[in-house]
């Protein structure tokens, strides 16, 4: 996400830091690597079905290129202990960069135009689903369904006559 943010959002201006969200939520539940869904997405707002297609190689063929090259010149590379402790190090940063999304998606979800009841909706709904994926180990098919139900009905927009 950071990564993302910096290139498209603030660095070509390709898409909005709204519409990563969107794309971002979309992404999680359509098979596949959210990354690879959310290039796609992108490529589409740009191109349409060409900018998708070269969206998607151009974002997947790079790291196909990389760990293949990896897997030819260093075979068994995870049993040296000063990988492993290179890798020990890579999950820290790994860990600080989903926190820091993590940050930005809550803070992006309160600064929405919306009213106190709303945003309190919105955390209670995170801090829900957060604790039943934690403590419970609840579905992630199941909480994203769940939440895009009560999303839907708490968010929805009430038209002049009242209805829905």
């Amino acid at each position: 996400m950071p990564v993302i943010e910096r290139e498209l959002v603030n660095g070509k201006g390709w898409v909005a830091m709204d519409e990563v969200i969107e794309y971002y939520t979309i992404g999680q539940i359509t098979p596949g690597i959210i990354a690879v869904n959310l290039a796609t997405f992108v490529g589409y707002k740009q191109n349409k079905i060409l900018g998708a297609v070269f969206a998607t190689v151009g974002f997947i063929l790079p790291g196909i290129i990389l760990v293949t090259v990896a897997a030819l010149l260093l075979q068994n590379f995870s049993e040296i202990p000063v990988v492993r402790r290179a890798f020990a190090g890579i999950r820290i940063v790994v860990g600080a960069l989903i926190l820091q999304t993590i940050i930005k998606l809550a803070a992006a979800l309160i600064q929405k135009r919306r009213g106190v009841g709303q945003n309190i909706i919105a955390v209670a709904i995170c801090v829900i689903c957060f604790t039943l994926s934690l403590v419970w180990q609840a579905s992630p098919v199941l909480l994203v369904a769940a939440s895009g139900l009560v999303g839907f009905f708490c968010f929805r927009k009430k038209n002049k006559g009242g209805a829905a």
